[in-house]
């Protein structure tokens, strides 16, 4: 059986609408205008109660994610969803039929389940204890530990660096 593709690149931006900057945790589903657009900028539906089920199973992925949480928290967020057969050109294609108000959520929770199995430990949040953000490693030994190389990477790279030549000097 073929399944449609899990959607990571949604799973990951949705783990991601959390983000510290300059020091304070900001929410981008907050403002309930600006939750509605990413819902649409990220081709799901926009309605009030498929935001407050994003936001809900974003919370609740960020916790397993974290070891907080068991899996069986996302539950409510599948129950309903089913593959659907239907016959195409060259033999069966299988649709995914989703429960309405929970699109976003139980894609998410797809792609999160997908991704356990296929990918074991890739995806994690980032290595900066300052960071809010979740990366899945595609790289082949899978030791990407930064959201951003070139952001919590520096940081940590340089933080160490300094406690190194700190505790040097003071011997």
């Amino acid at each position: 059986m073929i399944l449609p593709p899990i959607d990571e690149d949604l799973l990951l931006a949705l783990l991601n609408t959390t983000p510290v900057i300059e020091g304070e945790q900001r929410d981008d589903l907050a403002n309930r205008e600006d939750g509605l657009r990413w819902l649409g900028d990220h081709g799901q539906p926009a309605s009030a109660k498929e935001l407050q089920a994003a936001v809900e199973v974003r919370s609740a992925l960020q916790s397993i994610i974290r070891g907080n949480q068991p899996a069986s928290t996302v539950a409510p967020f599948i129950a309903g969803i089913s593959y659907e057969p239907a016959i195409d050109g060259e033999g069966i294609a299988w649709n995914l039929n989703l429960p309405a108000g929970r699109t976003a959520a139980a894609k998410a929770v797809l792609a999160w389940d997908a991704l356990r199995v296929s990918s074991p430990g890739r995806l994690r949040p980032c290595a900066n204890p300052e960071c809010r953000l979740f990366l899945i490693d595609h790289s082949k030994p899978n030791t990407a530990r930064w959201c951003s190389m070139a952001v919590c990477g520096n940081r940590m790279k340089a933080r160490r660096h300094y406690e190194r030549t700190k505790d040097a000097a003071v011997r």
